[in-house]
């Protein structure tokens, strides 16, 4: 694959679905390749190269696990050892579930803990342990073990235990433990220290589609655990190749001993009907495509978006970052797609949903939500259809811009007595997920990216 082709294919996506900005690295056949478009902002424009800032969103979970396992590795942290261990002040809305969770559950999403909550805790030191404090109030969606759910708050109280572990801030820790040895020199957490590098902004697609740069660049500083960390493409794909390498840096130190380092990137529990994976190793999601295992994590922002994937096989690994929404999403996963099959041969397609039954859908119609976003599963009697909005309590609350709710996209059922769904239009094209029923046979829940949203309460109840 020549690097002219990777970047034609780039520049011709990029402009197909109108992103402003975008930067691309694969890691094949040995060797480095980068292909960056267009502009950091439509406001301020300067040329996006491989050293450019993006905001990674959930990508940073994997430097949060990766710094724990550094921590297992030096026998300050056990996986099986229960939270309160590292962190004696958890409080939970069970206290049952606050002693039971272990550090492995927060590591697979298996605590049983909400998405996530909305709280700015400030930019001082003490901004994860403000957050702890508010995990009082957060909702408990299932037993520990039971069932994997994906959790922003997981990641961060994985933050807390870092600190308290090594009596470092979050971001002082994971420097010195990863970030400096890995020679990740363009990775940042605090606006102040990105700004004295070129870094792209965020854009929101308007009313009127029109895109315009978002004014909140990073979410809080307490969510730097789960999604707050800000890198480049170069700097990704050197993560990548780390993590392919056995965690050797580029000076040949091996800062995780292998078993640890297979250990991440093997399953620890299944996921049923996602996109984002088969299984769920530490932190990594591991899915099978085209007969080759694939490790990888996605991550998205206010208007900006990453995917990183690797095949450890065939030593190889994408990088894709942009800077617009919602057509960012579906930028990342053709550019994704075009690279396995370009470079690996490897064939990754969207199963096909079947008609439209009417018995079928009426059984799924209904309103879900989580802690911060409602679901609508609608039907027209020919059609289902799935809507995904911010609670309007959530936008009253935000002293910060959040991005404009998606249109409906179209919504089609699996083959199979398997209660299974595929997103079949708009910028969540080929997400998939699953209806969960209770002993009656009622649907109770709906999966969506790995989340959980439970069936809303009827206006009467």
């Amino acid at each position: 694959m020549s690097h002219e082709t990777l970047s034609e294919v780039v520049r011709a996506t990029a402009a197909r679905f109108d992103i402003p900005g975008v930067a691309v690295g694969v890691w094949a056949d040995g060797r480095e390749a980068f292909a960056c478009q267009g502009v950091t902002s439509i406001d301020n424009p300067l040329p996006v190269d491989p050293g450019t800032l993006f905001v990674l969103g959930s990508i940073s979970k994997s430097c949060t696990a990766t710094a724990l396992m550094r921590l297992v590795a030096s026998g300050q942290v056990e996986l099986d050892a229960p939270v309160r261990r590292y962190v004696p002040e958890l409080v939970l809305a069970d206290e049952q579930v606050a002693a039971e969770i272990t550090v492995l559950n927060l590591l697979n999403h298996t605590a049983g803990l909400d998405w996530r909550i909305i709280a700015d805790t400030g930019d001082g030191d003490d901004a994860l342990a403000g957050y702890v404090e508010r995990l009082a109030g957060l909702k408990l969606i299932a037993p520990p073990n039971s069932r994997a759910s994906y959790s922003q708050a997981g990641y961060n109280l994985l933050g807390r235990v870092i600190e308290k572990v090594t009596g470092q801030t979050y971001e002082q820790a994971v420097a010195t433990l990863l970030l400096e040895p890995v020679g990740m020199e363009q990775s940042r957490y605090t606006p102040a220290d990105a700004m004295l590098r070129r870094f792209a902004v965020g854009h929101n697609a308007g009313e009127d589609g029109a895109l315009a740069v978002v004014r909140q660049w990073k979410d809080t500083r307490a969510n730097n655990p789960g999604g707050g960390l800000v890198s480049s493409v170069a700097d990704q794909l050197r993560w990548a190749r780390f993590h392919l390498d056995g965690s050797r840096t580029a000076s040949g130190e091996q800062l995780l001993p292998a078993e640890l380092l297979r250990q991440m990137q093997q399953p620890t529990v299944e996921l049923r009907a996602s996109t984002l994976g088969d299984a769920i190793g530490l932190c990594w999601f591991l899915r099978d495509v085209d007969g080759v295992r694939t490790v990888g994590h996605g991550g998205s922002a206010n208007g900006q978006f990453a995917e990183l994937l690797m095949v450890p096989e065939r030593d190889f690994a994408v990088v894709v970052l942009s800077n617009a929404g919602p057509d960012g999403i579906p930028f990342n996963q053709e550019i994704v797609r075009w690279a396995l099959e370009s470079y690996l041969g490897v064939a990754d397609r969207d199963p096909v949903s079947l008609p439209y039954d009417e018995e079928q859908a009426r059984q799924i119609v209904g309103d879900y939500e989580n802690d911060a976003m409602s679901l609508v599963i609608a039907s027209d009697g020919t059609a289902l259809t799935l809507e995904v909005m911010i609670k309007p309590e959530i936008r009253a609350a935000s002293d910060t811009e959040l991005p404009a709710d998606y249109p409906p996209f179209d919504l089609g059922l699996l083959p199979g007595d398997t209660d299974e769904y595929i997103v079949t239009s708009g910028a969540l094209k080929g997400q998939r997920g699953y209806c969960t029923r209770d002993t009656a046979g009622t649907v109770t829940g709906v999966d969506l990216a790995g989340r959980l949203f439970k069936r809303a309460p009827a206006a009467s109840d």
